[in-house]
């Protein structure tokens, strides 16, 4: 009997078959298609943190980078790049390019934007959109705060670099190079410096463009070309030996030599003044991470920032040496990891891995120490230290001289952008603006020219023209 009943009842697997087909020939035929909208849906979330970022915007896909340019968010995609407000997050303008990356500072950036496989850029304003400059034949550029550089082949052995300040309109200086490389091509390609400390929650390149270092390395046809970029001069085409890895730190050319013997790597430091070709100090048995594997072979760029290079003694204790004098400005107890390094800061795990710990290089003991979750990470991102939480999920923004918190998440989102007065954090497709400090009462930037936060971020002042000599912006005023 109830055999009979359930046979006599609708036929479910019917309608849903019949659902189902006319579903496939309505999205075949193009009449409607729900996929994309369920796919929002299922991925969108309430908000990216608590407490929730003062705006919070879905884009059209996953961002490729994102940089804070005064009072513009600007946003990269695969094929594409929009401007964003920082105050509201609704978008200013967007083009159709390859490439982009910010120039200058917080007062006078610009984007400067490009194509795969086409010569040439366009320099255009964060907020307008407005294109400032046109070049026609340059093949690569590099961006900084202090300036952007870009180099042009008129022949594959007969190239010039140029240097301009992000707004101008007249080259500052050119010096003729041998070729650029055949890799050294789009927006900042890498050229022979130190390898950024990072963790998975923060972008690299979170804290935005760096200040242009006085010297730069070059690789070309297996050599290294030193360019002062103050003077605008080649100084030197270095051949690095077999055993040796050449890069340009500090205002100084190092050559790190490793060599295999007894079954392991033994490893020397060589730094040498381009100006004169003179050794200004020598390390031996510290070892720079450059090479891993069996011979012994440099792969890879030392760790470090700015002026700043990260070893390894004999002792398995961590370092940071300034690569301008060779001296020791932090050293670690055993069991210490050193997680991010500028040239004023440190943020080291404790021996214990329950806490992070924030030193000004050169003084002793720490500035600061809070706890932090073993699995973490930390990072220092120009305007902040960030310090990241797996269990639970967690973003902390702190002032890296004092360790004063300027903003503290629960989210799981990662850090895109770090500007001098908030971050922005993502997570898929959805971005969001989160202020520091007294500033998440108002959720607004303040208008252009009334930047009163110091170049270097909270608690820090300016630095330039110092003993390692960094390159400070011109006195004169902007052209445009």
């Amino acid at each position: 009997m109830a055999k009979g009943s359930a046979s006599s009842g609708p036929c479910v697997r019917c309608y849903v078959a019949f659902a189902l087909t006319l579903l496939v020939l309505l999205i075949a035929t193009g009449v409607w298609n729900p996929m994309p909208g369920l796919a929002d849906w299922l991925d969108r979330n309430d908000t990216l943190s608590a407490p929730p970022p003062v705006w919070q915007q879905r884009l059209g896909g996953g961002p490729q980078s994102v940089t804070i340019a005064g009072n513009a968010a600007i946003v990269e995609h695969r094929t594409s790049v929009e401007s964003r407000s920082l105050a509201s997050g609704v978008q200013l303008w967007q083009r159709k390019v390859d490439w982009a990356a910010v120039a200058g500072g917080a007062s006078d950036p610009v984007v400067v934007v490009g194509k795969l496989l086409v010569k040439g850029y366009e320099v255009v304003d964060p907020q307008s959109g407005a294109v400032r400059r046109r070049d026609s034949s340059a093949v690569a550029v590099w961006t900084y705060r202090n300036g952007l550089l870009d180099a042009r082949c008129f022949e594959p052995k007969d190239c010039v670099l140029t240097a301009w300040d992000p707004r101008g309109g007249s080259p500052l200086w050119t010096v003729e190079l041998p070729g650029v490389g055949v890799a050294l091509v789009a927006d900042n390609p890498e050229l022979l410096g130190t390898r950024r400390m990072g963790t998975r929650r923060v972008d690299a390149r979170a804290g935005g463009p760096e200040q242009m270092p006085a010297l730069l390395g070059f690789p070309v046809d297996g050599r290294v070309l030193v360019v002062d970029t103050a003077t605008g001069r080649l100084l030197q085409q270095i051949q690095p030996d077999r055993q040796e890895r050449v890069v340009v730190v500090g205002g100084r050319v190092l050559r790190i030599n490793a060599k295999a013997d007894d079954g392991t790597c033994y490893f020397s430091v060589r730094a040498d003044d381009p100006a004169n070709d003179q050794q200004v100090w020598q390390k031996d048995g510290i070892n720079l991470r450059t090479a891993d594997g069996a011979g012994c072979i440099q792969r890879k760029d030392p760790q470090g920032g700015n002026n700043m290079i990260v070893g390894v003694g004999p002792d398995r204790r961590e370092a940071v040496i300034d690569a301008y004098d060779g001296r020791y400005l932090w050293v670690g107890v055993p069991d210490e990891n050193l997680l991010a390094v500028d040239d004023r800061y440190a943020l080291v795990r404790s021996a214990d891995h329950r806490s992070v710990l924030g030193y000004e290089l050169a003084r002793s003991p720490a500035r600061w120490s809070r706890p932090a979750d073993p699995d973490g990470g930390a990072v220092l991102a120009r305007y902040a230290a960030i310090v990241t939480g797996e269990e639970p999920d967690r973003i902390v923004a702190l002032d890296p001289l004092t360790g004063g918190e300027l903003a503290n998440l629960r989210s799981s989102a990662k850090v895109l952008a770090v500007g001098p007065r908030g971050m922005i954090i993502g997570e898929g497709r959805e971005i969001g603006y989160v202020p520091f400090g007294a500033v998440a009462a108002v959720g607004v930037e303040p208008a252009p020219g009334a930047d009163s936060v110091p170049d270097g971020g909270p608690g820090v002042a300016p630095s330039c023209s110092g003993p390692k000599l960094e390159v400070c912006p011109p006195d004169e005023p902007k052209d445009g």
